[in-house]
């Protein structure tokens, strides 16, 4: 996947998407309501970027692909990068990129994330907060 190709893919996301150059004009970095969610580093050959990656998933994806990495310069257990060297699908790698937009919305205060999810997504979040309260409520010791 190319640069142009990742700039476009990402500039059409939802929501107030701003990308700049704040580390220099070898990192191109996208921001979702001014939190990054990809950073592509141009200087880079292959062409390489760095994702946000729920931890149990980075792990799964460097196993599985050898151009997965831990996070080139950020934290390692909830970002990974990626090596743009045609190994992986370019359907997988709009998937990353997906799902690093989407860990930042979920970062996000709830006012700010509503307006960013489909109400699917937000129906589906309201479940899992309403039975992650319920098994706390069983977890509870009684007084």
């Amino acid at each position: 996947m190319k640069a142009d190709a990742i700039r476009e893919y990402c500039l059409k996301k939802k929501g107030r998407i701003t990308e700049g150059f704040p580390f220099g004009e070898g990192v191109l970095v996208f921001k979702v309501n001014a939190k990054v969610f990809l950073l592509l580093l141009l200087d880079t050959h292959p062409l390489t970027m760095n994702l946000k990656c729920d931890p149990g998933l980075a792990i799964e994806l460097r196993e599985r692909y050898v151009s997965v990495r831990p996070g080139y310069h950020m934290n390692k257990t909830h970002w990974n990068t990626i090596v743009l060297d045609g190994t992986i699908p370019q359907q997988e790698i709009r998937q990353m990129i997906d799902h690093s937009y989407e860990q930042i919305v979920l970062g996000m205060k709830k006012s700010e994330r509503q307006k960013l999810r489909p109400a699917t997504q937000q129906e589906d979040e309201q479940k899992r907060e309403l039975s992650a309260t319920r098994a706390r409520a069983r977890t509870r010791k009684p007084k």
